[in-house]
């Protein structure tokens, strides 16, 4: 695997575990997400990372396999130039049913 393409997963790897740090071990719950304004930008922040890297890997290498790659960098675009269209029940919806699934994926590659 290219070099560039391991550091970006790297980065979107190292993303995901920030935003894993920002919850309790097992306690992952929304009403905290959208009363702490901190994590809320904090996850935001991850998330771009995590979509910018996604769109430098599709543009080093089109043809790279990586489920959801034009949804995550269509996140990544909206957060960046569209934050006023950002809700909780959005990135709360990625927290729980993608980033996971993400992870794993990308933890496969290295494995």
């Amino acid at each position: 695997m290219d070099e560039n393409i391991k550091a970006w997963l790297f980065d979107i790897l190292q993303s995901i575990k920030e935003i894993d740090s920002y919850f309790d071990p097992g306690n992952r719950r929304y009403d905290f997400y959208i009363q702490d304004i901190k994590t809320k930008r904090a996850v935001e922040r991850d998330l771009e990372i995590i979509g910018e890297a996604v769109n430098r890997i599709k543009k080093a290498k089109p043809d790279f396999e990586l489920t959801n790659a034009r949804k995550i960098i269509a996140t990544r675009n909206r957060i960046s130039h569209g934050y006023d269209s950002i809700s909780d029940e959005m990135v709360w919806g990625i927290l729980i049913n993608h980033l996971p699934r993400l992870k794993a994926e990308i933890e496969k590659m290295f494995s």
